[in-house]
């Protein structure tokens, strides 16, 4: 059995899971139900936002080099990765072993690998975002960008919880979520370092955006001895007022008219209170930590076709309307999911080998395109990606099976 049978024959199984038909049926209504009324309110916004990123991507070393020289006259600890091996490495300087980490929402940190790396070094990593505490606890994996336990039903939640508390809970979102709540409140507290990602980065001011709505990450980025943001070079706009405009279109895409929170930090905390003397360290970290991941970006920034990816905003709009993502969920994907997920496995985080099944199973149906703020053509990376592997020998059987049915018979089955 050839490696594309058995991943098939594994999402076949996963595809026929009533549960995981009904988990992502119930997200999937709340979230279409609002779509369209709220990102009406962008339209015109969004090209702003496209050109912004052409022209980010196109500029992206140069980007780089002003925002470390920028973040570095503020104090703040930069360093730029040029790979996961590179990015673990500074964490291991970082962080000292058995620290409690605790860690907002980043498949940043997923593509690396960094909480796997952290429990080697015996640290403690808690994961603060309801859905990843769902989906850590549950040792499964984040299935959407926004959304990581969209493939389980509140019912799994409350036997979760029954099992980490011993009480009997019943499974009602906001009691589940209370409960999630308690659970992690004396974590916040006594935690050594928190890690986060960052929604978007300006080279104007070395500013952090981040955007959320549970509150966990003001909690994350402020009451830890360390702080350590960890964020892919393609984050970084050039101007303060181009990542405001980002930051619009990606709550109102994510499904928010505005979110509950939006936290820019641009350095250490401090206070001019006393006689007008600035003093670095009022009540915030001790220590803010900036890594700025490369790991294939900006040699993905020079591809006439590919560059394209680096686009993505993470509102994970697409996956919503996704025929394939509607039915397997995050399992359509390896560390980023979708059509989109498929192009950055080929690139980014996994390889060619882990991408091949992902880039056969999509439709081209160009329904992501369409929803995509920025209108990113996915189905066209798609189609380069396959050409790739073509050339590499790794397309699937079936392929060249449907490719003889269309020219034998015109259709592509057997009849």
């Amino acid at each position: 059995m050839s490696e594309f049978e058995k991943v098939y024959q594994q999402l076949s199984k996963i595809a026929a899971s009533r549960d995981l038909r009904e988990a992502l049926r119930r997200a999937s209504r709340s979230y279409i139900e609002s779509f369209f009324s709220k990102t009406k309110k962008v339209e015109n916004l969004r090209k702003v936002v496209r050109a912004i990123k052409e022209f980010s991507i196109e500029h992206l070393e140069n980007l780089v080099k002003t925002t470390i020289e920028v973040m570095e006259n503020k104090g703040i600890s930069v360093y730029f990765a040029k790979s996961s091996e590179e990015a673990l490495k500074i964490f291991d300087k970082i962080i000292p072993g058995g620290s409690l980490v605790v860690k907002a929402k980043s498949l940043t940190s997923e593509e690396i690998s960094l909480n796997e790396f952290l429990l080697k070094k015996g640290c403690k990593v808690i994961e603060t975002d309801v859905g990843e505490f769902i989906v850590q606890h549950l040792r499964s994996r984040p299935m959407h960008i926004t959304a990581p336990a969209i493939h389980v039903k509140r019912e799994e939640v409350a036997k979760l919880l029954e099992e980490l508390t011993g009480e009997k809970i019943p499974a009602g979102p906001q009691v589940l979520v209370k409960k999630i709540r308690n659970i992690l409140r004396s974590k916040y507290l006594n935690a050594d370092v928190g890690i986060t990602g960052a929604n978007v980065i300006d080279a104007e001011t070395g500013s952090i955006f981040l955007i959320e709505n549970e509150g966990n990450i003001r909690l994350v980025s402020s009451l830890s001895r360390i702080h350590v943001v960890l964020a892919g070079v393609e984050k970084i706009v050039p101007l303060l007022d181009d990542a405001f405009q980002v930051c619009k279109v990606i709550w109102r895409y994510a499904g928010y008219e505005m979110p509950s929170y939006l936290s820019i930090i641009s350095g250490l905390s401090k206070t001019g209170d006393i006689e007008k003397n600035v003093v670095v360290g009022a009540q915030g970290p001790k220590e803010l930590h900036v890594i700025l991941l490369d790991n294939g970006r900006i040699n993905l920034s020079r591809d006439p076709v590919f560059k394209e990816a680096l686009y993505c905003l993470r509102c994970g709009a697409c996956m919503y309307f996704c025929p394939i993502y509607r039915v397997l969920a995050g399992y359509f994907g390896y560390k980023y999911m979708g059509g989109i997920g498929a192009v950055w496995t080929t690139h980014i985080a996994g390889g060619v080998d882990k991408a091949a099944p992902l880039v056969y199973l999509c439709t081209l149906c160009e329904r992501c395109k369409e929803i995509c703020p920025l209108n990113i053509d996915v189905p066209r990376m798609i189609l380069k990606a396959r050409q790739m592997l073509a050339q590499e020998n790794k397309v699937p059987f079936e392929a060249f099976l449907t490719r003889k049915y269309i020219a034998s018979m015109g259709a592509p089955y057997r009849r």
